[in-house]
């Protein structure tokens, strides 16, 4: 996997540099072909591993030594129990405390009751048996109250956890016949389930939930339920399953199409309450369910193809579907997978396989056929028939060595399993043929190459030398307008084939960092590129002078891909005409934006040249004559306080009316020496308001007085 990750390294790179160039869409079109030729047709399907049980302790972490709710606790430690994770330690006392608290209070919601029943299911918290005896009553009448699928689901569902946890609280029903005609008649035509009568929408998701409640009701049964029913349920199933979604890949999944506040929906959610339903169902029915193994196994696929999901929820929905298919009375899928799908030729690789469960575990005795090979992209088949040894000590399948005829490339093996004992057939799901892409990689032989310059009349080789590139080419060309530059090697397979890489590129690079690149195209074996100097004038822009040469030849089956300088030519053009395409400006490093700036010095105005003192005190003597012209003026009108209010009202309203008017002037002053222009509007609104108001009062007073005394 290192090798073939790195060549598409290595082709990463030289799209990316490309990218800068204008060749964006030539490559582009050449590498999503070349990836997607293979991926549409099979795909590779792996059981649990390390990385689920990594991501389930990062997703999963409890905050002061808890979850936020018993729902998120039971969640997560249902994924570490089925993952083999050892975490119950850290939040065991806890949780336990409050797996007491909520059986022990009579307030708790039927929801709450059936996740502290399922939390203690994993934890074995020590609980009184006389509070489980009290809570059974309740959640009996619960089933007999029940309105709605959720109340039988967490009522049915907290009697069954009772049931496990004492063999001596009565849990049974005696009215299951009647409970489960109640729970059916939410039933849809078309397999799904409603939430509610007075709900009209259905629900896949529902229908899980509505399975596990029928088998709760079957197990709490006192007596055996009317086998009509439990047809009338199979007959659902069948038809779920009917309205199975499929992918190209062979992997089934149920879709969701109710879009409500009933929880966390999808077709993951769907897919894995389903699974539960079913496996719960079959676990107490007295008769198998006749399922299609193929799409048991094609839900094990869509359930491994999830991949290591992204949040908590839908990693614990994977698991614990995983976990219900793991030991099933319905088909236990089997896994065919690869611990590496890129074997390489060089190495002398051989093909393994591996068959498990979907949590892992090792299959029964079976043997493994390589029924065909198919060429990517091609009709070429190549019938095989030929059975894998199996290594008992590493529990592999594998083969010697690979069909004398397979080259470098990709490809799409067919594997069928046969199981050995005629009875497991019945048990397991094999899924006929399983498509697995591989890719066969190896070292291509790069013969005659050379590279020369040539006279554009007759075509004969001015100047010609040959390239090693095992080596290291440091060539020195030179050619002016009217030659052609030729470059010439030949790619060889392995096997002696002709072999076409992904990318085949030359570019020339100018002494001023602009690029020229042109694709090499190839006859058979040769590969070969002719560039006419002439007809290229305009597209190098009539730039003289060196141009640095490299070829990049990149294929994801190339082990040695590579991108090597092959030197440089010196380059006569003729003087561009007055209305030539200049060279584009050239891309800036998006780096050197982020870096230290230039320093900036900044040059201050020199102070202007201060007026002597003497003038300055001439100009404030000059200020402050007309204010002592306004005293004189003053006292030469006998200016007194005859008019000023004498009542304790109007006089406040006076001394506060001109204490805000020396208020207002000292602002006046403030805006001089100190605050800007903000500050003192701001400051003078404020006082302007009390000004008016208290202005009015003692104008309205003087007004009132001066009337008084006209009247007398």
């Amino acid at each position: 996997m290192l090798l073939f990750a790195n060549n598409f390294i290595f082709i990463s790179f030289f799209v990316f540099d490309c990218f800068s160039t204008g060749m964006a869409k030539v490559l582009g079109f050449v590498v999503l072909l070349a990836l997607s030729a293979l991926i549409c047709e099979a795909a590779t399907f792996k059981p649990i591993s390390d990385s689920h049980r990594s991501a389930a302790l990062e997703l999963f972490t409890p905050t002061h030594g808890s979850f936020s709710s018993l729902e998120e606790t039971y969640e997560a430690l249902r994924t570490f129990e089925v993952l083999g994770i050892e975490k119950q330690a850290d939040i065991r006392a806890s949780t336990c405390a409050s797996v007491v608290d909520t059986l022990s209070s009579s307030s708790s919601a039927l929801k709450d009751l059936f996740q502290a029943l399922r939390v203690n299911g994993i934890l074995k918290c020590e609980l009184n048996k006389k509070a489980l005896a009290g809570i059974a009553p309740r959640l009996k009448d619960a089933v007999n109250s029940a309105s709605s699928l959720l109340d039988y689901y967490y009522s049915v569902g907290s009697l069954v956890l009772i049931k496990g946890l004492s063999s001596i609280v009565e849990v049974h029903l005696e009215s299951a016949d009647s409970v489960f005609r109640a729970i059916k008649a939410f039933s849809q035509s078309d397999g799904r389930w409603r939430y509610s009568s007075s709900n009209p929408e259905s629900s896949t998701y529902a229908a899980g939930i509505a399975l596990e409640s029928l088998a709760g009701i079957i197990s709490l049964a006192s007596s055996e339920i009317d086998q009509s029913l439990i047809s009338m349920v199979k007959d659902n199933i069948s038809k779920l399953f009917d309205g199975l979604e499929k992918f190209d890949d062979g992997a089934y999944y149920f879709d969701e199409k109710l879009v409500d506040a009933h929880g966390h929906q999808g077709p993951l959610s769907a897919s894995s309450a389903v699974v539960r339903g079913i496996t719960a169902f079959a676990a107490v029915s007295a008769e198998k369910l006749n399922l299609p193994g193929d799409k048991i196994l094609g839900l094990a696929r869509f359930l491994l193809g999830a991949g290591v999901p992204g949040n908590a929820k839908d990693l614990y929905y994977q698991i614990d579907a995983l976990a219900s298919l793991e030991n099933n009375r319905v088909s236990i899928p089997l896994v065919l997978s690869l611990p590496a799908s890129v074997l390489s030729l060089t190495r002398k690789n051989q093909l393994k396989v591996n068959v498990n469960t979907v949590l892992g575990s090792a299959a029964p005795s079976l043997t493994v056929k390589l029924k065909q090979i198919f060429s990517s992209g091609s009709k070429d088949t190549s019938v095989i028939d030929q059975d894998l040894k199996f290594d008992h000590k590493n529990a592999v399948h594998y083969l010697d060595a690979l069909p004398k005829d397979i080259d470098v490339g990709s490809y799409i093996f067919s594997f069928e399993v046969l199981l050995h004992d005629s009875d497991h057939k019945t048990i397991y799901a094999t899924g006929g043929r399983t498509k697995v892409p591989i890719y066969i990689t190896g070292a291509i032989k790069v013969d005659n190459a050379e590279i020369a310059v040539l006279d554009n009349d007759i075509g004969n080789a001015e100047t010609q030398k040959k390239l090693d590139f095992a080596g290291e080419n440091a060539i020195s060309l030179s050619a002016n307008h009217l030659q052609k530059l030729r470059l010439s090697f030949q790619l060889t397979s392995p096997l002696g084939h002709s072999f076409k890489p992904h990318q085949a590129f030359l570019k020339l690079r100018h002494e001023s960092k602009v690029d020229h690149i042109f694709v090499v195209g190839n006859s058979g074996k040769q590969f070969e590129i002719i560039l006419d100097f002439l007809g290229l004038v305009e597209k190098f822009f009539y730039l003289s002078g060196r141009y640095d040469i490299q070829l990049t030849v990149g294929d994801a089956v190339m082990e040695n891909s590579f991108l090597q300088p092959l030197g440089s030519v010196e380059l006569d053009f003729p003087e561009p005409p007055e209305k030539a395409a200049r060279p584009p400006p050239q891309a800036v490093d998006p780096s050197s934006r982020f870096g230290p700036k230039a320093e900036i010095a900044h040059v201050f105005r020199v102070p202007e040249k201060r007026p002597p003192r003497d003038l300055s005190y001439a100009f404030l003597a000059l200020v402050l004559l007309p204010f002592l012209g306004f005293l004189v003026g003053l006292l030469r009108l006998h200016v007194n306080l005859k008019n000023f209010p004498t009542a304790s009202g109007p006089a406040m309203f006076a001394i506060l009316f001109h204490l805000l008017i020396a208020a207002v002037l000292s602002l006046y002053v403030l805006f001089w020496l100190q605050w800007n222009l903000f500050q003192t509007l701001r400051a003078l609104g404020f006082l302007g308001i009390f000004l008016l108001f208290v202005g009015h009062r003692t104008v309205s007073h003087l007004a009132s007085t001066s009337a008084k005394l006209k009247s007398a």
